[in-house]
């Protein structure tokens, strides 16, 4: 029996977030970094249940003060905490029965020495949570990809076929597999992800993901999206133009998004994308920056057109986008065995 990743938007039994844990990385923006994924999982525990993964005991002892005592607990070993690419991604067939798909992770190909935790992980934290897991010899990681859960997966070749991550499968044999291990009928490659993405950065602790897909679109129902919008001037420009021909002709209704918004911190600046925001149930949330009040505001009013039935809450995050990550980055959805509002 087949099974499918169904979209963000169809009923959660749950979400998954992971406590930050890697110092060397987050350096002296870690504590803030706990307080914007604290705040992330005590608004959204009023929406759905949310389990949070500490890599430590101590870590979750620790934690305990901030946040909410509704959030489930799991300690599992982790070397990194954002759960939509080192974490499990579910499928689920026509019967409610769900399985998790546990692809290969090597933290961001290879930008990372210590990830021998991280690869263990998603089929860890599945299989504690009660779920057969299937491993599956691609590697890929959450953000790479958008479903839309009615057959139609978009990734950028540029990140999912990128040298250092399947160097040892062809194009044809991801494709494949991907459309196996996530029911998929038309897989839809675009050239790549924002160059601001694609950065390697030691000096600054800023690590690129070559260029995940949940910065600069988003479906928002079958074959419709919000998609990333830029100025003549920005280096994004003819590979957006690009990825849009592309999807146009495969289908999808495209609805501009021109906001992203940016800020300074430590004499650098960093984007921060309205975009990486996360569906629950009954919600949207999305990361504002506060750089720019007027642009978070119109951001915001732009999200609550096309969810209108969701209430859009935005949430200050800085530490996150200073690590190349956000809301949709930490946080990964597991599948109701039955999706409420469509009856399925």
């Amino acid at each position: 029996m087949t099974y499918r990743m169904p979209a963000e938007w169809e009923t959660h039994e749950r979400t998954l977030i992971g406590w930050p844990c890697r110092p060397e990385t987050w350096g002296d923006t870690l504590t803030q970094g706990r307080l914007e994924f604290a705040q992330i999982a005590n608004t959204l525990v009023e929406f759905e249940p949310v389990t949070m993964v500490f890599a430590t005991k101590e870590e979750e002892v620790e934690a305990r003060p901030i946040l909410s005592e509704k959030v489930d607990r799991l300690v599992v070993p982790m070397n990194g905490s954002w759960l939509r690419d080192n974490g499990p991604i579910f499928v689920r067939n026509s019967k409610g029965h769900r399985l998790a798909r546990h692809f290969t992770f090597n933290a961001y190909g290879e930008r990372h020495k210590e990830r021998d935790k991280d690869a263990r992980l998603g089929k860890t934290v599945a299989e504690r949570l009660g779920f057969e897991v299937t491993a599956v010899d691609v590697v890929l990681e959450g953000g790479a990809f958008a479903v839309d859960g009615s057959g139609t997966l978009v990734a950028p070749e540029g990140c999912v076929l990128h040298p250092t991550r399947n160097w040892f499968l062809t194009k044809e044999e991801v494709t494949e597999t991907l459309k196996a291990t996530l029911g998929i009928d038309n897989l839809i490659w675009i050239p790549q992800g924002l160059a601001e993405d694609m950065l390697r950065d030691d000096e600054r602790h800023y690590y690129g993901t070559d260029g995940h897909i949940d910065l600069f679109f988003a479906f928002i129902a079958p074959k419709e999206c919000l998609m990333l919008s830029v100025k003549e001037d920005s280096p994004n420009l003819a590979h957006l133009h690009e990825a849009r021909d592309i999807l146009r002709a495969n289908g999808i209704v495209i609805h501009d998004f021109p906001y992203m918004s940016s800020f300074e911190a430590k004499g650098d600046q960093y984007f921060a994308s309205y975009l990486n925001y996360y569906v629950c149930n009954g919600a949207v949330l999305v990361p504002i920056a506060e750089s720019e009040p007027d642009l978070d505001q119109q951001a915001l009013q732009t999200i609550q057109l096309h969810w209108p039935e969701r209430e859009v809450i935005g949430i200050p995050m800085r530490a996150g986008p200073m690590q190349g990550g956000a809301i949709h980055c930490l946080t990964q959805q597991v599948p109701a065995a039955v999706d409420e509002e469509a009856g399925l």
